[in-house]
């Protein structure tokens, strides 16, 4: 448990928590400059009961409800990772970049490059949808350049949170782009609170506890799952230095039931936009085909039943994905191999790396299944209540519960290496 006043007084720590505390007020404050020229009292009744805009508003910090220069949250920079991540699994070079501190250099300047062109499709790709969900009144004025300077800005804007994020990230709290998710989700909780004492009357009593209570269980069943890992032991064989013979060592090799964390649902979320968002470019075509496309895919997205089974298979399909890209079993194993170590009853090299994706598969299946079906809650309980303004509950409070967890942990290793260094 964090002692908060041993916290205040480690100047490092103190430091670097007022820093991000700075720097999330910066996102605060930007995310209430509108984009200039929109008729924010046109999107007014957009997101009632929206489960794709609600989606996006969340993962936007909560900025696009408003139609903030931050409305694109860092979504682009998401993407731009994704598809650098995805490159580093079908094309060697990329695999070996990702391998060395200089490649994954590269490879991080290059996803910030990528992440301009990505947010200007994805600006106008959202201001195409509102101008086609508010009949054209989104805008005060109607001529090129005021769209120019909206997509414009939230280009900017999402520049401006990928500094933030990264500038949050050096200070070793947490993920920097986690800690902006988690930020707007928190910010919005008042509003969502005051919106459910507003429209509350005593039938509502039961669903109210109902949602309280699968609210307590979800937290903690994200804890223990996120706190769930299998040890698989490691035996050291005994080794001559010097004069003397050392002892076997046993240890072991930690393999979190959750690999990826909260990833796994973020990446879901940037790919499952995605279609809905580039629809919006092809809903005029001149091509009958091409506009019918579009729609269909439209109107296929915002089915509850096709957009809640589609997140699901996403959200599984990129925990494995994930946990692909941050643990290889070949290089363990042949890593295990170079020092004289193995797994008791198991042959060191090709075998320990059978074992080890053995081991990995199945606890991806159970990770996987349980941020899956917390992906998904909120579209079950909308459908069993009726109650549509629930937005998406379980993703956020897996968000806010996972950053939590891995702020905490970051904090206490700096903590325990400040002690260490005294």
């Amino acid at each position: 448990m964090i002692n908060l006043g041993r916290i205040w007084r480690t100047k490092e720590v103190r430091n670097s928590l007022l820093y991000v505390a700075a720097m999330l007020l910066a996102f605060r404050v930007a995310a209430h400059i509108p984009v200039p020229g929109v008729n924010a009292s046109a999107l007014a009744n957009l997101f009632n009961g929206n489960q794709f805009l609600g989606l996006l508003n969340v993962f936007s910090g909560g900025t696009l409800a408003s139609f903030s220069i931050v409305a694109l949250g860092v979504g682009p920079f998401i993407t731009a990772s994704i598809v650098f991540q995805l490159l580093g699994m079908i094309f060697p070079k990329f695999e070996e970049m990702q391998k060395e501190e200089a490649g994954q250099r590269k490879i991080n300047q290059w996803s910030r490059l990528l992440t301009v062109p990505l947010a200007v499709l994805q600006a106008y790709g959202l201001l195409l949808l509102f101008k086609q969900q508010t009949g054209g009144a989104l805008f005060s004025a109607t001529d090129l350049w005021t769209q120019v300077v909206a997509i414009g800005s939230m280009t900017a804007g999402t520049i401006f949170l990928m500094w933030v994020g990264e500038l949050i990230s050096e200070k070793n709290v947490g993920n920097g782009t986690s800690i902006i998710i988690f930020s707007g989700i928190i910010a919005g909780l008042p509003t969502f609170l005051s919106q459910a004492a507003a429209v509350y009357d005593p039938s509502m009593l039961v669903t109210a506890i109902l949602f309280i209570a699968l609210a307590v269980v979800t937290v903690v069943a994200i804890v223990i799952i996120n706190e769930a890992q299998r040890d698989i032991p490691v035996q050291y064989a005994r080794q001559v230095r010097g004069s003397r013979l050392s002892g076997a060592v046993t240890s072991h090799i930690p393999l979190k039931l959750n690999l990826g964390g909260v990833i796994p649902i973020i990446f879901a979320v940037s790919v499952i936009l995605f279609p809905s968002v580039m629809a919006q470019f092809f809903v005029n075509a001149r091509s009958a085909w091409v506009r019918s496309a579009a729609t269909w895919t439209l109107q296929t997205f915002q089915n509850q039943l096709v957009y809640g089974i589609v997140f699901f298979l996403l959200v599984f399909a990129f925990t494995y994905f994930y946990a692909g890209v941050i643990f290889h079993p070949d290089t363990v194993a042949e890593n295990l191999q170079k020092q004289g170590s193995f797994i008791p009853g198991i042959r060191p090299g090709a075998p320990t790396s059978q074992y080890l994706g053995w081991v990995t598969n199945r606890l991806m299946l159970t990770g996987g299944l349980f941020l899956a079906l917390v992906a998904v809650l909120p579209v079950a309980v909308r459908q069993w209540t009726g109650n549509q303004n629930i937005a998406i509950g379980g993703t956020s409070i897996l968000i806010v519960v996972a950053v939590v967890i891995e702020s905490i942990k970051a904090i206490e290793a700096q903590m325990s290496m400040h002690e260490y260094e005294m």
